[in-house]
């Protein structure tokens, strides 16, 4: 019998979607846990399956390919793999698979969320009221950005780029890029030096790891605003922090962070940063959707199929 290790609870029950009793059969052992698998109880558990569906958290390298010598498949529940390492995977002819396009609109939506609460000041705002430190209204209180004839610059013109650059379009802001693939492209460092919002939608490569650091945020306009829902190590936090702290820029929207869960206690005090925990495709919808992908395209290469989304080549 085949064995497929699911690394996480999920939004959707995996039998529905790997049909375990479909020929060849496959047997489901699940990390049933909100909480992040064990380094070790990954090791272990994943030491007989033949493909393992895994989430960010979960590293995928020469040490645990080298202890489970079945395994074919590494379905990752993530549109970015940066947690896997693809060379290492496609030297051992192990499949890799992600999950696109279905939390494009999702990741986009919290976006610019985060772009308005910035912008507007909300978390600073909210505290005010809650607090009950809102004694007056007055023409001068909390004063923040206006979106309309804005300039956003996107770093990462891919898929949930162009997303975020429609719904900025909606708002009235003018939209610039940088990467990906589309004609327009400007270059970084004319994009940070314009941009009245910096908005990182790039994967988490060795390139990209700290793109955006002292240099580049000093560049920056001190009214701008940054926002980061793809990789945390693409900004440089301790740079950032700084930042922040001399008025370099006006403020920032993180979804994600450097070292998650750790957040860089610099940013956790400060009213003008937003943070929320890793929630960019956190609808019900789409994560369903991404755990539908996953696990399909895992049984699909168990049973000797092409997925619907690989990431390397090692299936004739």
């Amino acid at each position: 019998m085949l064995r497929l290790f699911v690394a996480r609870r999920l939004a959707v029950d995996p039998a529905a979607f790997v049909h375990p009793d479909a020929a060849p059969p496959i047997e489901i052992i699940q990390w049933n846990d909100e909480r992040p698998i064990p380094r070790d109880e990954l090791l272990r558990r994943v030491a007989p399956a033949d493909g393992i569906v895994a989430t960010l958290s979960d590293r995928i390298d020469p040490e645990l390919l080298a202890i489970a010598p079945r395994l074919r498949v590494v379905a990752n529940h993530a549109v970015g793999y940066d947690n896997v390492e693809i060379a290492a995977c496609t030297a051992r002819r192990v499949q890799v698979c992600n999950t696109p396009d279905v939390l494009t609109d999702a990741t986009a939506d919290l976006t610019f969320a985060l772009i308005l609460a910035v912008a507007r000041r909300l978390h600073e705002a909210e505290r005010i009221v809650r607090e009950g430190r809102w004694h007056y209204w007055a023409p001068t209180m909390l004063l923040g950005l206006e979106l309309r004839g804005a300039l956003l610059g996107i770093v990462g013109y891919g898929r949930i780029g162009k997303a975020v650059a429609a719904r900025a379009r909606g708002f009235g802001m003018e939209v610039v890029w940088c990467g990906g693939h589309a004609s327009g492209a400007i270059p970084l460092d004319d994009l940070l030096s314009r941009a009245d919002v910096v908005s990182i939608h790039c994967p988490l490569t060795p390139e990209t790891r700290h793109l955006i650091g002292a240099a580049q945020l000093t560049r920056m306009k001190r009214s701008a605003i940054l926002v980061n829902t793809a990789r945390g190590p693409i900004i440089d936090e301790v740079a950032l922090v700084a930042a922040l702290e001399a008025g370099t820029i006006a403020g920032a929207g993180l979804d994600v962070f450097e070292d998650e869960p750790r957040v860089h206690p610099g940013l956790v005090g400060r009213d003008d940063v937003v943070l929320v925990p890793h929630i960019g495709s956190a609808t019900s919808v789409t994560r369903a959707r991404m755990a539908e992908l996953a696990l399909t395209d895992a049984a699909r290469v168990l049973r000797g199929e092409r997925p619907r989304n690989p990431v390397n080549e090692v299936l004739p």
